[in-house]
Parts: structure tokens; sequence; C-alpha cells
């Protein structure tokens, strides 16, 4: 099993790594440097890094997938405007049947005839729009630099996903280690009370309340255990690989300061954030759709040519005919009027969500910049309280043994160092989760070594 699983990841890279270089392609700012082999035991167990997991993400996440579609999609649409400055051609092939009943009472005669056309080809060649084809493939075209900022922004949404999902999953192996430390340190409490009972130096009671705290640690245990099953499968449907069981997470929960000040986050994401960035091609857009209502007016110069064979027989006769042509729209005033008004509105509208949008980015940096730096303040206190609360566990775990400290207060000082040692490695988690969070904002994600990992927008 563990072969077949170790198989399957070794493709997902495979397919990441081809996957990204279509991407780079597209949009030359990812980072699909992703050649990077997994390696694994003799046991074939994969090791999965962070960077292994990001790289998996972008090239099985469906979201990601369906954007890069959305790409591809957009540049045909670009090429279907195109296509209007090529010609039209058809080709008719026709058998005719035809009785006068008019003449036929006329001249008590039927009047009854045949027509034939052997081939008739047409040919249609738009020669000039006054620039509505041209102002249409702009329209596309900035919907096309649209989508490119739109799978920007999924990717590093991505991203920032599979780093949570990551990071909380190394959070739940911690919490097991301190689930499993919680039962062999009551166990060992259950030993001692159990000995120092059977030479009657402690009552009966003491034996029970040892008793009852190892079946608590052992079911926090159970429920640990689950959490990294849970986790894992988080991350592994964020990864676009539900399907994968078991894996070896190498990595551990730290601490990499985050030295940029909000100033320069803020400028940062002013030149990186792609939803910015989407929303002042939007603004263009809707200026190219202003300009295109008010082409409704305009004409077509258009080239039309005819050959055609055919008459009483299949052959009998042959002609064509060619010109060129100025063709008007028929125009309806009140509704191109209202057509261009409201293009106007749209484009207003636009202005009005970029600025939106704008003033949102900046929100968002500010709370997780604000929350980045609450969390980094967290960490000391919480590095102390686990070494205030080992201290006092190892006071009260004396005390018990001279028969000074009774099991409630060696219950309570168990309890104290498991969570102060659960909410150390929970805010290293929340401090990791808020600096990825912040990096999404930014719209830069950033290793741990603080070099750029995944998209510029």
């Amino acid at each position: 099993m563990n072969k077949f699983i170790f198989i399957i990841l070794i493709f997902l890279i495979f397919s990441a790594q081809v996957k990204a270089k279509e991407i780079k392609n597209i949009y030359p700012n990812t980072d699909a440097d992703m050649a990077e082999v997994i390696s694994g035991s003799i046991n074939y167990t994969v090791d999965m890094t962070l960077d292994n997991c990001i790289k998996i993400a972008l090239g099985n996440n469906p979201e990601i997938l369906s954007a890069f579609e959305d790409i591809l999609a957009n540049d045909s649409k670009i090429k279907q405007i195109w296509s209007n400055y090529f010609p039209e051609i058809s080709w008719q092939t026709s058998w005719s049947h035809i009785k006068q009943l008019q003449l036929s009472d006329a001249f008590n005669y039927n009047l009854e005839y045949e027509f034939y056309i052997l081939g008739q080809i047409s040919l249609n060649q738009m020669l000039y729009d006054f620039g509505v084809t041209q102002n249409q493939a702009t329209i596309q075209r900035l919907g096309y630099e649209s989508s490119k900022k739109t799978f920007a922004s999924v990717v590093n949404d991505v991203i920032y996903k599979t780093k949570n999902a990551y990071y909380e999953l190394l959070y739940s192996y911690e919490a097991e280690k301190v689930a499993q430390m919680n039962v062999d340190n009551y166990q060992a409490f259950y030993n001692q009370a159990q000995a120092l009972y059977s030479i009657g130096f402690n009552p009966k009671i003491d034996v029970t309340i040892a008793q009852v705290n190892l079946s608590k640690a052992k079911m926090s245990l159970i429920s640990a255990k689950n959490l990294i099953n849970t986790s894992t499968a988080k991350l592994n449907n964020i990864m676009g690989v539900p399907y994968i069981e078991k894996y070896d997470i190498k990595g551990k929960l730290d601490y990499m300061p985050f030295d940029m000040t909000f100033q320069d986050t803020v400028a940062l994401a002013a030149d990186s954030r792609p939803e910015l960035k989407k929303a002042l091609i939007d603004v263009e857009k809707a200026r190219q759709n202003v300009k295109l209502a008010k082409k409704a007016y305009f004409p077509q110069l258009e080239l039309d040519g005819t050959y055609q064979e055919g008459g009483k027989h299949w052959t009998s006769n042959n002609g064509w005919q060619i010109g060129i042509y100025l063709n008007f729209p028929i125009i309806n005033g009140a509704s191109v009027y209202n057509q261009i008004k409201e293009a106007k509105y749209l484009y207003d509208k636009e202005l009005a969500n970029a600025k939106k949008i704008q003033n949102n980015i900046y929100l968002d940096i500010q709370t997780s910049y604000l929350k980045l730096h609450e969390k980094e303040n967290q960490l000391p206190v919480a590095a102390l309280q686990v070494k205030q609360a080992l201290e006092n566990y190892e006071l009260s775990k004396g005390r018990y043994r001279v028969g000074e400290a009774s099991p409630i207060e060696m219950r309570e000082a168990q309890n104290t160092l498991a969570d102060s040692k659960l909410q150390y490695f929970k805010s290293l988690y929340e401090f990791n989760s808020a600096k990825a969070e912040l990096e999404k904002n930014i719209g830069i994600n950033l290793n741990s070594s603080s070099k750029f990992l995944g998209i510029k927008g």
C-alpha cells in the first residue's frame, strides 16, 4: 500500500511540473520551478515539506486548473473577434421546379419549367468597420488580462490555504505529543500512587483519582490522533489529492520574524495585489465599452463577389458580379443613446468598485499586520508560561513523592503544564497562519528565507 501511495505522489509531482510549465507560459511571474523529486525511504514513505505541498496544490487544485482554463478560453475569444476580418465563403447548388399558376390561368396552358444551379460561390469580405472590431478585440484582450489576474488571485489564495492547513497539521502533531506526554505522566502518577497505597503510605482515593486522570488523558490522546487525521484530510483536499492516505510530514512549527513595516506592505500590495490590478483592468474595459457603444452608428465597408453557373440546364449559363458596399446599420436612436448612457454608468460603477477594492485591501493588510504582531508578542509570554508550568510541575511531583502534595495538586500541575504547551504551539500556529494571511493580502507569498515563492500579481 505504501508503495502504491509513493507511486501516486511521484506521478502527482510530475503532473504538477508539467502543468507549472504551461502556467509559466501564460503567467511568467509564477514560480514554476517545480522539478523537485520527493525523496522516500526504503519503505516508500514520502517526505512532505511545505514546498512540496504547495507544488502539488499548484498542479492539482481544481480552482487553479479552472482559472487556468479560463485564461485559455479568453485567449480564444480574442481570436474570435479578429476573425471578423476573415472572408466568408458560401457554396450553393439547387434544382427548382417552377409552375406559373397566374399565367397558366390566363393562357389556359400550364407554364412549367425547371431551373438549375450547378454552383454558386459567394464571397463576403469586411474591409473596414471604422474601429469597431479593433475596439471589440481590445475589450476581449482586457478580459484576457483580467482572467490572468483572477488566476493570480486564485493561486495566492490556494497557497495561503495550503500553508494554513500545513501549519494546522503540524500543530495537530504537537498536540498529539502533548497528549502522549499527559498519558505517560499520568501513568507514572498512577504507578506511584499504586505503589504508595500498597505499602500503606497513601489512601485508596489517591489510586482512584490517578485512574480517573489516566482515563481522561487517554481519551484526550484519542482525540489528538483524530485531529491529525482530519487535518491531513483537509490538507489533501486543498492540494487536490483527497485520496492520498498517509505520508510523512517533514517540518515543525517555528518562528521566522516578519520585519517589513506597515508602509512597506501597503506599497508592495499596490504593485502586487492581483485583485487591485484586475479592478483597474475592469475600469479600462468599461471605458472601452463606452467607446464601442458610441460606434453603433458607424457603417461597414464590405466587398461582395458572386460567381454562378446554371440555368435551364446545369451548365447553360454562367455569370459573376462584384462590388464594394458601404452598409449602414438600422439605427434606433433612442436605444443607442440609452446604451451609451448605460455604458457610462457602468464605467462610473467600475471606478467606484476599484476604489472600494483599494480600501478593502488596505483594511485587509492593516488587520492582518496587526494580527501578526499580536501573535508575535504572545509568543514569548507563551514560552514563559511553559517554563513556569514545568517548574511548578516538578515541584508538585517532588512534594507528592514525600507526601506533602495531594493528588489534586498534582493533577492541576499536570493540566497546567499540558495547557501551557498546547497554548505555546497554538500561538506558533496562529503566528505562522497570520504571516501567511498577510503575505496573501500583500499579493506576494514568501518562503521562510524571505524569497519569492508564489505569484506576484
